[in-house]
């Protein structure tokens, strides 16, 4: 995939859930978003830009995402969208105001069966005071992970053994220890450092 690639219409319900298009679609042609797909970007998922002096709304979403995630990810930055254009620009990137129009957002897509019952009941927890990255919340990762294709070697923190040796996004390598809390312990083999690993951090096992 290349690195930026502006999508038509036609070819988005290729990376939706079967039944969402037409939804989605009504968003990106009443409000004329520019949609961007991205190649993996370890630090974001999806981002959303606000109009300027030459160009309307921009969102771009991380193209490897599977369907589930991808339609999230999206719903998210159209509900960014959405309460700039109902608030304006000095609300707060994800304050209550951002909260109350992406769960508005969400509940048009539940209850419809676009979704696995696993993902629905996911997102309908999630719903219930939604964080500013949806990739923070864990059970959500977990269920999300689950209709991904099958990346040989790679796992969460949490499924290696304590003292397994792995290779993080950074492309440093870590020994995993002790659970302090909610997190994990990890060292960097290469300056004996220690870092503290969500649970649900994506790694490839060594």
């Amino acid at each position: 995939m290349i690195s930026r690639q502006e999508v038509s219409l036609n070819l988005l319900s290729g990376y939706l859930p079967e039944g969402t298009y037409e939804k989605v679609q009504k968003y990106l042609i009443r409000y004329k978003v520019q949609l961007t797909i991205t190649r993996k970007r370890n630090s974001v998922l999806g981002d959303y830009r606000m109009p300027d002096r030459t160009q309307g709304h921009r969102i771009t979403i991380n193209g490897d995402l599977n369907r589930y995630a991808f339609l999230l990810t999206l719903l998210h930055e159209l509900a960014h969208l959405e309460a700039y254009v109902f608030h304006g620009n000095r609300i707060s990137p994800h304050g209550q105001e951002w909260k109350m129009t992406f769960k508005k957002i969400l509940s048009g897509f539940t209850d419809r069966g676009y979704l696995p019952d696993d993902v629905e009941q996911a997102i309908k927890k999630y719903m219930q005071d939604p964080a500013a990255r949806s990739c923070v919340d864990e059970n959500l990762i977990r269920v999300l992970r689950k209709h991904d294709p099958p990346q040989h070697g790679y796992c969460f923190v949490e499924d290696l053994e304590e003292g397994a040796c792995f290779l993080a996004a950074d492309g440093r390598q870590y020994k995993r220890g002790k659970k302090i809390r909610k997190r994990f312990e990890c060292t960097d083999i290469r300056s004996r450092k220690k870092y503290l690993f969500s649970p649900v951090y994506e790694v490839k096992k060594i």
